[in-house]
């Protein structure tokens, strides 16, 4: 029940026409074994809001804004000027969360305190076998390098708004979110170049609901190609090979292909034997035949998505510098 007392935790939540998913995100707050949360969901201009959603969960320190449509970072902002909690949690509206998690999070950080803090996503039992395609191509060693959160990675955790958390004293040295693509991992750069502690609490996952459909996925992966593109003209030593290598990937697909066509077939064989070992990993991991077959395209849509955005977006921004000055944007954009 919600108290005067104040949480240690303030979930952040912005939401755009997506009722069914509060409603989902609620009920596994409404589930948690440790309640030392308040939940603030801000409403960002929705024609279809969910405040009597919100508001049907009495045992949820829960409250509810209406505001008009700026954008997700503005509407995380937003929430960051009326939480109470010592720490700041954010989650996206398509989120489960497990029952355990804020009883997780709470001993792992009285365990070992961090300033900035993020956990991986899953795939619930729930999700249709096109979602838990997408969830294995974004989340395994073979398409991704481990970059979301996964026990391997090529490069240093950066946590995402699906699942992550940071301190007020965070928020009161670096501020909230810029309103641009990929907001997330620049907030997590920034958090990091002010010499706050980040860590990956690997158990404290949440169940991710991903795109219902390969186009809407390709739309997807194809922005968060271009986005590294920004990340880099921001902070110039923030791009690594595993950023380059879906780009790499399309470039040699493609050359591959020409020559699998007109010179021998044989060329086409390093694309069968990567394909196959996708195949058999997520076979492997997900234990699902149909999973497994889907999750072929989902990582040929993966790469050559990301992969054709971030050559687009170095090709525009950098060789030709097309477009208006990164930092310009950003300020015309950014939410505080």
């Amino acid at each position: 029940m919600p108290t005067d007392t104040t949480p240690r935790f303030s979930v952040i939540v912005p939401v755009y026409n997506r009722i069914d998913e509060v409603r989902d995100l609620m009920d596994s707050l409404s589930a948690q074994t440790l309640k030392n949360f308040e939940v603030i969901i801000v409403e960002d201009g929705s024609t279809d809001p969910c405040g009597d959603i919100v508001k049907s969960y009495p045992d949820v320190d829960a409250s509810y804004y209406y505001k008009e449509n700026e954008g997700r970072s503005i509407a995380r902002n937003y929430g960051l000027d009326r939480a109470r909690g010592e720490y700041f949690v954010f989650f996206d509206s398509d989120c489960v969360i497990p029952p355990d998690y804020f009883k997780i999070l709470t001993g792992a950080l009285d365990e070992n305190p961090l300033d900035c803090f993020g956990g991986p996503d899953a795939a619930h039992e729930s999700f249709s076998s096109t979602q838990k395609a997408i969830n294995y191509s974004m989340t395994s060693f073979l398409t991704t390098g481990g970059i979301r959160g996964g026990k391997v990675s090529l490069e240093k955790f950066v946590p995402r708004t699906f699942n992550m958390g940071y301190s007020r004293r965070v928020y009161e040295t670096v501020g909230g979110f810029r309103e641009m693509f990929s907001e997330d991992i620049d907030m997590s750069t920034r958090i990091r170049q002010a010499g706050f502690t980040i860590g990956l609490i690997h158990p404290a996952h949440v169940y991710h609901k991903r795109r219902v459909d390969f186009a809407k996925f390709l739309r997807q992966v194809y922005v968060f190609g271009m986005s590294r593109i920004t990340l880099k003209l921001l902070y110039p030593d923030s791009l690594k090979i595993v950023h380059a290598l879906p780009a790499v990937a399309v470039i040699l697909g493609i050359a591959l292909i020409l020559l699998g066509i007109f010179v021998s077939p044989w060329f086409l064989l390093p694309i069968g034997i990567y394909l196959m070992a996708i195949f058999v990993s997520a076979w492997i991991s997900t234990r699902s035949l149909l999973i497994a077959l889907k999750a072929v395209p989902a990582s040929i849509i993966q790469i050559g998505g990301y992969g054709c955005g971030f050559i687009k977006a170095y090709l525009t921004k950098i060789v030709f510098g097309r477009g208006r000055d990164i930092n310009e944007e950003i300020e015309m954009r950014k939410g505080k």
